[in-house]
């Protein structure tokens, strides 16, 4: 299938969501929202409120250890990489971003999430895969990883869909946000090859 990635990080950019559209609502399937840019259901406006509602879960739910984030190779996932982790850094979340903006498979994200916690007694570690899973190449997907690796149960998807949607109203005036230069080199920020956990061995 042909697509047109300009058109696509075009519209992933400059399009709003129409908040009386019901189709326009955050979804959760399997863990994470998906859509096309062109349709406008999936946008960066979309992406700063999922974040930012994540960033809110993360203050009144737990957990607040380090948040695992890495992409897939679909279209938009080089901008929605950009998007987030300017309102992590905002929101002043501890995360460790793919080396040099590179791909990363995404069971690589469980993995990483679910290798880090049974060490640890607090501060657990969560993740946010960026992957549109088995949908088709024009559609982009976010996904959060709870602690135990994901999906996440639905008691953590609703929360985070309500909030996601309450947000928008306000035109994403509460979403905290900084530069991405900024952003990737804040101390709270650190590059991780998570490829590296999916077998014994790695090279470093």
């Amino acid at each position: 299938m042909l697509i047109d990635v300009g058109r696509l990080e075009g519209d992933y950019f400059a399009r709003w969501r129409g908040l009386s559209d019901p189709s326009q609502m955050v979804s959760f399937g399997t863990g994470g929202h998906r859509g096309s840019a062109i349709d406008g259901a999936f946008t960066e406006a979309y992406i700063l409120a999922i974040t930012q509602a994540i960033c809110d879960y993360r203050r009144a739910n737990g957990p607040d250890g380090p948040l695992c984030l890495g992409k897939d190779t679909h279209a938009v996932s080089k901008p929605t990489l950009q998007t987030a982790p300017e309102v992590l850094a905002a929101n002043a979340e501890e995360t460790l971003i793919q080396r040099d903006n590179g791909y990363t498979p995404t069971p690589a994200i469980s993995r990483a999430t679910f290798a880090y916690n049974p060490g640890h007694k607090a501060h657990f570690a969560d993740g946010i895969a960026i992957a549109r899973s088995h949908n088709t190449p024009n559609d982009g997907g976010f996904k959060y990883n709870p602690p135990n690796g994901g999906p996440a149960d639905t008691d953590v998807t609703q929360w985070v869909e309500n909030r996601a949607d309450e947000l928008p109203r306000g035109r994403n005036a509460v979403v905290k946000r900084m530069p991405f230069a900024s952003a990737v080199n804040r101390p709270t920020a650190y590059q991780e090859t998570f490829f590296c956990h999916m077998s014994a061995t790695c090279e470093t």
